[in-house]
């Protein structure tokens, strides 16, 4: 299903259409499913992003609207750590809580 939203997102028409319908009908399963099954393991809030990451089948450059490639990299190596302001972004982005990122 997340293969699919991606898929969807490349073909979405900036006004309402049939696309954006079936987008928003697979979000919303995707939503669903993930509240009631997805797990965010108790680690590092690094190893927590890379769960996620994988888990979403995304690459760090997806990442770009909430920090830079080069802030994720650097988080994923351990070099830094996740700020308030990207855990509360990166928190809305997976739905979780932004504690798992702190």
């Amino acid at each position: 299903m997340v293969a699919l939203a991606n898929e969807l997102a490349d073909h979405l028409e900036q006004q309402d259409g049939p696309l954006n319908e079936l987008f928003d009908l697979v979000t919303d399963l995707i939503e669903l499913w993930e509240s009631s099954h997805a797990q965010v393991p108790k680690a590092e809030p690094r190893e927590v992003l890379r769960y996620l990451l994988e888990v979403h089948d995304l690459k760090q450059k997806d990442l770009a609207d909430i920090a830079s490639p080069t802030v994720i990299s650097d988080v994923l190596a351990g070099r830094r750590r996740i700020s308030r302001n990207v855990a509360k972004a990166l928190a809305e982005r997976f739905g979780v809580d932004a504690s798992v990122f702190l």
